[in-house]
């Protein structure tokens, strides 16, 4: 029977066990940038004498040995540019390998292959995904709204990669956008009615966490009679111009009534 764990510390994961053979077996994985997992080899059949090696990605990409009968324990930077330096722990008595300070290129297919009386592989399908910041609300205008017309914001995040970014109305999706690759910012825009009680919500997410700002409407959308940041009561331009008109006709009209008298 065969059974294999894969153990992360401070972190979200989620485990998947497959069989594309009797000697090839896989386990699915992911996880938050900058957490520690160790990829841990449960096989209680290993023989004296084996050779025990881990790859990332490629075959010919070794990252990490056990050579039992010659004596040697070994880990490598793996690849060319480098990127698993100082982060490689190798147990020498399991052969688990432990990769520390993860990072969303540390992504990837790793094999461990062990090579005895019987050869057996394991596959671990990692990935690491980046922290999320929870994202921004803003105001598409600066100016006040009238209680009957909509107001325009804008949820916006950056440095994102393989995230979705939605606006909920109350537990619904309203619209949402999503981006693939890495990405400087993304960003989603909302019409509302000031008078929608219902709550909004923006949310980015990627497959194992998500951030989430709630929409306090007053703080973006106030009302051309109050503006509880500044404490008076400022006017919109057309409401300006309406009580320009009055205040000359009632002027015209004093103006008319004290001649007649």
């Amino acid at each position: 029977m065969f059974c294999s764990l894969v153990f992360c510390s401070l972190c979200f994961w989620h485990l998947i066990v497959f069989g594309y053979s009797d000697a090839v077996k896989t386990v699915s994985v992911s996880v938050t940038e900058g957490d520690t997992i160790t990829l841990q080899n449960n096989d209680s059949q290993l023989q004296e004498n084996y050779l025990l090696s881990w790859t990332f990605e490629r075959p010919e990409s070794r990252i990490a040995e056990i050579n039992k009968r010659a004596r040697t324990f070994l880990t490598h930077d793996g690849v060319p540019d480098g990127r698993f330096r100082d982060r490689l722990k190798l147990d020498n008595q399991t052969g688990s390998l432990t990769i520390t300070n993860t990072r969303t290129s540390d992504s990837g297919l790793y094999e461990m292959t062990i090579k005895s009386k019987k050869d057996n592989t394991y596959r671990f399908i990692v990935a690491v995904y980046a922290y999320l910041i929870a994202p921004v609300i803003s105001s598409g205008s600066s100016r006040c709204f009238s209680p009957l017309s909509s107001c325009s914001l804008v949820c916006s995040s950056v440095k994102v990669g393989h995230v979705t970014l939605s606006w909920y109305k109350g537990n619904s999706v309203f619209s949402s956008t999503s981006v693939s690759d890495l990405s400087n910012s993304l960003s989603l825009p909302l019409e509302v009615e000031y008078q929608d009680k219902k709550p909004y919500s923006c949310v980015l997410n990627n497959p194992i966490s998500n951030q989430t700002t709630y929409l306090n409407i007053t703080q973006f959308c106030h009302t051309c009679a109050v503006d509880s940041s500044e404490g008076h009561t400022p006017r919109c331009d057309s409401v300006e111009a309406v009580l320009r008109l009055v205040i000359t006709a009632l002027m015209g009209v004093a103006a008319a009534t004290a001649m007649l008298f």
